[in-house]
């Protein structure tokens, strides 16, 4: 089955009911009347709704139950108020499912059955293909979810190639990414076949969540910060522009951000990547990062999380501090400079939710 260029009549954005929702309109360059708020992570983590309903399954199998990755992922709407859900997932379930052997393990993240790091282990790799049936307990949480949220938009996701492509190389997660970079430059030819299918499994992955109903897409690259400025636009971001094209064809357009930790020496570099919006990590202000693109480019973050944890008068200076910077944006979209952390006390995201909404 070869998916459509044009979203389905009954999609939230086709037919209207998510394209006045204000993360849609600020993603797409506009300023509506109430500043949208959503954050990294809210599917899940902190919750203990999510711990409940996750108890004696493991991340990836809930990841693959429609009917539960569709709760986890309608919880933080519930509680908090945010103006979008995000699909409750993660970055290596396009690999899992495309029959890559990966784990989650806890306190340590996704491990590979093996390191990929000679021309032969990728050309292995490659074969594995990720077809659209095999995506179907995907499509159908997004289906169940958007099917709840009326006219809140959801937003689909996806690893950037350079992440997931870091993973398989390292086998497993790495401050400093070593065994990546060097294949990058050792071996550039088996190192851009692999980025290229991780490319292209991770925009199937995003363009399935689209189809099924998501009006909106997060590309997320975790450790691009690692890279240098030369290496990133060599060796990662046209990977990175291959991916969105995936999702970038349809008609009408999905408004896009494109986001990264640690990449404020990218952030010119990684809105040639081809999303509309850029996702701001804590380590710099919006105010630079929205000169820094030419005050051209909407804008999404850049709550410290480790301030969620102070007294509620030093977080609500903060976060006033973050809407100002802002405004430097032809829009904002609030979110934390990262994910929620797990310890998070949930009052507190709700509380921060109703002050944006105030403000």
């Amino acid at each position: 089955m070869t998916p459509s260029k044009t979203l389905p009549d009954a999609h939230p954005l086709a037919s209207g009911r998510t394209s006045a929702a204000p993360l849609v309109r600020a993603l797409s360059g506009d300023r509506p009347d109430t500043l949208p708020v959503w954050f990294m992570r809210q599917a899940g983590r902190s919750l203990p709704e999510y711990k409940a309903a996750r108890e004696g399954t493991t991340m990836l199998e809930s990841c693959l139950d429609p009917a539960l990755s569709s709760e986890i992922t309608l919880q933080p709407v519930r509680r908090h108020g945010v103006d979008a859900a995000v699909f409750y997932s993660d970055i290596v379930v396009p690999l899992l499912v495309a029959g890559v052997g990966v784990e989650i393990q806890p306190g340590v993240g996704p491990v590979m059955d093996q390191p990929y790091r000679t021309a032969d282990d990728v050309a292995r790799l490659v074969e594995h293909e990720l077809t659209w049936e095999a995506l179907a307990p995907v499509r159908e949480g997004v289906e169940r979810t958007v099917a709840e949220l009326g006219e809140i938009p959801l937003i689909g996701f996806a690893g950037a190639p350079f992440t997931l492509a870091a993973y398989l190389v390292e086998g497993r997660p790495s401050r400093d990414h070593l065994a990546a970079r060097t294949l990058m430059h050792a071996d550039p030819e088996t190192w851009f076949s692999l980025v290229e299918w991780a490319a292209d499994v991770t925009g199937t992955f995003l363009r399935a969540q689209v189809l099924a109903g998501a009006s909106a897409g997060q590309l997320f690259d975790s450790w691009a910060g690692a890279l240098s400025l030369d290496d990133y636009s060599r060796y990662a971001l046209p990977a990175s522009s291959r991916a969105l094209t995936h999702v970038t064809d349809l008609v009408p357009a999905v408004p896009l951000v494109h986001f990264g930790t640690g990449t404020g020496h990218l952030l010119e570099a990684m809105r040639h990547a081809g999303a509309g919006a850029i996702g701001v990590d804590y380590r710099t202000p919006l105010d630079e990062a929205a000169k820094l693109l030419g005050g051209t480019t909407p804008l999404q973050g850049n709550i410290d999380p480790a301030l969620l944890f102070a007294p509620w008068e030093v977080l609500e200076e903060h976060v006033r501090d973050v809407v100002e910077r802002g405004r430097y944006a032809p829009a904002h979209v609030v979110n934390l400079g990262h994910g929620v952390p797990p310890e998070t006390d949930p009052t507190v995201l709700t509380r921060v939710v109703e002050l944006v909404h105030s403000l």
